[in-house]
């Protein structure tokens, strides 16, 4: 018989035994444990349920309590095309702040807002395009090509730029729990692929090594590593004769092998059956599907997928590789909280964030940190102990379309130019608004009027009428959204010399030139006609109140160019060149009008030196403000290599940030440098250290001979 002692031991240690099972049950889910049940469910699936689950619009297996699903959901700057929500400025805009911080933000309100709006559309059973948690955002292509139609739905021309305000919506989207996401967000389109819009479909393109690995992919590598992009979207083009969709090199060897990306591979919408109506690469719906399951793709967006039991039945690709996809989509679902009780999913919608006036504040902060100021004759910020009276024209003033860019939600309020404008005058200044022009067409022939008023400012601009996706853009039809030239619409540039006529005719006048648009316009008769230019690009819900806050000095500008302004197209290599030879700031030298990183600000700080630390990953920059008001400088931080202009780019951007510098102060700001700062990339395309003396700058803009022209502020250290 055992004593009372061991009786008492025996039971304690059951006790804790039963303790530690419970919480090991109660512990949440890890990501391997979903991988396996995920696994567990996909072995009691027949082919055709698990075929259902690997299009767009998933058709669910209610057996195995896996409800229908629709995986599209957009959310450039905010929920798209799914009603009320906030709308931030658009991407080419929040690039402009080189505020990763902000972007973060901005994100996480996307994030909080899409949780909201999932929750409200299954509480009444809507399961359409973008009700979901998967966003098909951030776009990380490189706008390579100023003619491209969506380059403002991208983060610039910068692969360093892109990569990390990209890296930072990502980790503002998806959240930062380890195993849940708060919404799911998507690499977009892999890879090289920036127009034309015409040609999407269809076209081959055939990049130096060297180019894809220096510009085209840096971006994605980032996403996939630092921010862990839960999917990757592949474009439509091929790429050395495959499609993007199905390509072995790009979505087995690079993405999955050598960036280590394990979550889900999803088509752009009909690029699988691009694969064999437009690109002649298989005769068959099936065939294609095939090919590209084998090649990596998990998800289309489409109908191509649904041939895939034919393509296993006619062995063209096995169930194995049907059942890898399907797991890799389960698990997704999983790590959303979605797909069983996710009741430790730490994220839940809290309808009070939808809209809120934390979100709107948001968006009107990252708006004036958008709008650039490219010139200024003293003319900005307005004073109106001075100024009395304003004249304002040009239809963009009112147009809520000149704020929205594409992909956009709809706002309860939307501040347009004329509204904020109007919102910021004292109650003793005087204001005359004429349209002027509507969509480019002069309505009026200001030389018979007369200009009485000390300012006007003149609203011109592109908005998503004349610039866009494939099929968006109305008055480009025979483009498909691109440009064929960087000039405003004719009429719109008649009307400004209607203006200036006028304006000549005014004593002691000044015309101020705001303009609208997600992508370099030709500025030189603008600036010639202007005392003051801003870009305000697609500014978001809060665009008319930020551009406002800026023009009155409420706040200072201290957004900059995230691309290369040419001085017009003719500068520019073909458009369907892919070659970066003669593109963006770190290949192009001639025909520049505004250089990458470029803009003005009310108050700024000189650059007084640069170091670089011994393990070069950090530049301490001393500044010095000389201006009676606090300055926030946009430091950029620059390389030049022994084989800058010859083998290797002019220079690349390899560290930025904003810093405060207070009235009449000096400071030394450290900051961070890409870890391949010190790296180049060779003609096959593989990263080496760089072999000699290097030149590192600190500078207001990228060092080029045009940014000296305009009054670089810069200093340099040679390593």
């Amino acid at each position: 018989m055992k004593s009372t002692k061991t009786a008492v031991s025996q039971k304690a240690a059951l006790l804790v035994a039963v303790f530690l099972s419970a919480n090991a049950i109660a512990a949440p889910e890890s990501l391997a444990e979903m991988r396996e049940r995920a696994r567990g469910l996909v072995r009691q699936m027949t082919l055709d349920e698990k075929v259902g689950l690997m299009m767009n619009r998933s058709r669910g297996v209610p057996r195995l309590g896996i409800p229908d699903y629709v995986w599209w959901s957009e959310a450039l700057h905010g929920v798209a095309r799914n009603g009320r929500a906030t709308m931030f400025p658009q991407p080419i805009g929040l690039a402009a702040s080189f505020d990763p911080q902000l972007v973060r933000e901005v994100a996480e309100a996307i994030g909080d807002e899409a949780r909201v709006k999932y929750e409200a559309a299954q509480s009444v059973g809507r399961k359409e395009n973008c009700t979901g948690l998967t966003f098909w955002s951030p776009n990380v292509n490189i706008f390579r090509d100023p003619r491209w139609g969506r380059g403002m739905e991208t983060w610039g021309e910068d692969p360093y730029l892109t990569g990390v305000l990209g890296t930072a919506f990502v980790k503002g989207l998806q959240g930062d729990d380890p195993v849940y996401l708060k919404a799911a967000a998507c690499a977009k389109h892999f890879a090289v692929h920036s127009g034309p819009e015409k040609l999407r479909h269809s076209f081959d393109v055939s990049p130096s090594r060297k180019d894809l690995h220096e510009t085209y992919l840096p971006a994605f590598r980032m996403l996939v590593q630092e921010g862990k992009v839960e999917a990757v979207m592949s474009a439509y083009n091929r790429v050395y004769g495959e499609s993007a969709s199905a390509s072995r090199l790009l979505l087995m060897d690079i993405l999955r092998g050598e960036y280590g990306f394990d979550g889900h591979i999803v088509s752009d919408c009909g690029a699988v059956t691009d694969i064999y109506k437009n690109h002649g690469l298989e005769k068959t719906p099936e065939g294609a599907a095939a090919r590209a399951l084998r090649n990596g793709l998990t998800l289309e967006c489409g109908q191509s997928f649904g041939s895939l039991g034919k393509a296993v039945a006619q062995g063209l690709v096995s169930e194995a590789e049907v059942d890898s996809a399907v797991v890799r989509l389960l698990v997704t679902r999983m790590r959303l909280g979605i797909l069983g009780n996710g009741k430790d999913c730490p994220y839940k919608g809290d309808p009070a964030k939808l809209c809120s006036a934390e979100h709107v504040a948001l968006a009107r902060r990252s708006a004036s940190a958008s709008m650039v100021l490219l010139k200024n004759d003293g003319v900005l910020p307005f004073d109106q102990a001075k100024t009395h009276n304003f004249l304002v024209t040009g239809s963009i003033a009112t147009d809520a379309f000149a704020l929205m860019g594409n992909y956009y939600g709809f706002p309860p309020r939307l501040s347009t130019y004329l509204e904020g404008f109007a919102a910021s005058l004292e109650p003793s200044t005087g204001m005359t608004f004429i349209p002027g022009y509507y969509h480019g067409i002069p309505t009026e022939k200001v030389p018979g009027l007369s200009i009485s008023a000390p300012v006007v400012v003149v609203f011109l601009g592109n908005t998503g009428i004349f610039e866009g996706e494939e099929g968006d853009a109305v008055a480009a039809n025979d483009t498909a959204g691109d440009r064929t030239t960087l000039a405003l619409p004719a009429g719109q540039m008649e009307y400004l010399r209607n203006v200036k006529h006028a304006h000549d005719r005014a004593r002691d006048s000044k015309i101020v030139t705001v303009v609208t648009g997600g992508s370099p316009v030709e500025l030189r008769e603008i600036l010639e006609i202007s005392d003051a230019v801003v870009m305000a690009w697609y500014g978001g819900q809060e665009g008319g109140a930020a551009l406002a806050d800026l023009l009155f000095g409420k706040v200072d500008f201290t957004a900059r160019l995230p691309m290369t302004f040419p001085t017009s197209a003719d500068v520019l290599p073909p458009f369907e060149d892919y070659s970066m030879a003669g593109r963006t700031y770190r290949y192009q030298s001639e025909g520049i009008e505004f250089p990458f990183g470029y803009g003005l600000s009310y108050a700024s700080a000189e650059y007084r030196s640069v170091s670089v630390s011994p393990d070069r990953r950090t530049a301490t920059v001393v500044l010095e403000n000389k201006d009676a008001r606090d300055a926030v400088e946009t430091v950029q931080i620059y390389v030049e290599t022994p084989n800058a202009g010859k083998c290797a780019p002019l220079m690349s951007l390899r560290g930025f940030a904003k810093v405060a510098v207070p009235a009449g102060a000096s400071m030394a700001a450290k900051i961070g440098l890409d870890a391949d700062a010190f790296t180049e990339v060779d003609a096959d395309g593989r990263t080496r250290a760089v072999s000699g003396p290097c030149k590192v700058w600190a500078a207001s803009a990228a060092p080029c001979a045009r940014s000296r022209a305009l009054g670089l502020r810069a200093c340099s250290t040679a390593l």
